[in-house]
């Protein structure tokens, strides 16, 4: 597995503590999204592993290494790459989440907020390019 990219410089203690705060609720936060529907998990990722870069090496390079999210992180560094397989992936859990939501009872603008957002991510999904061979 390749090495982490190289790290910004760090910045000042008290923003370096506030980035790893927000890279440990990021990645929590992707966790939950790979079991709770409707909640995107590579997003999260992404953002912790932003967040970690200038806070903490070693989360950074734990999250590079990673045997889930080590690839998601190499692609999208490699050039903003989403592989088919997390293409796939996510529109079946948006699938689920859509009859989901016609299922159950919620307000209408949220139901077409929500069907709005998920169309909007699965475009933008859909139009980001894949890893090379």
């Amino acid at each position: 597995m390749p090495d982490p990219p190289p790290l910004p410089p760090a910045p000042p203690t008290i923003v370096r503590w506030l980035l790893l705060a927000f890279a440990v609720l990021s990645l929590a936060t992707g966790i939950i999204g790979i079991f709770v529907p409707g909640l995107p998990t590579t997003v999260f990722i992404l953002m912790a592993a932003w967040a970690a870069a200038r806070s903490s090496p070693r989360l950074h390079a734990w999250l590079w290494r990673h045997r889930l999210f080590g690839t998601m992180l190499q692609n999208w560094a490699a050039g903003g790459f989403v592989s088919r397989k997390a293409k796939w992936s996510a529109t079946l859990v948006m699938g689920v989440s859509v009859l989901f939501l016609a299922l159950v009872q919620v307000p209408a603008w949220a139901r077409v907020a929500s069907y709005a957002s998920m169309a909007c991510v699965l475009i933008w999904l859909w139009l980001r390019p894949e890893p090379p061979g």
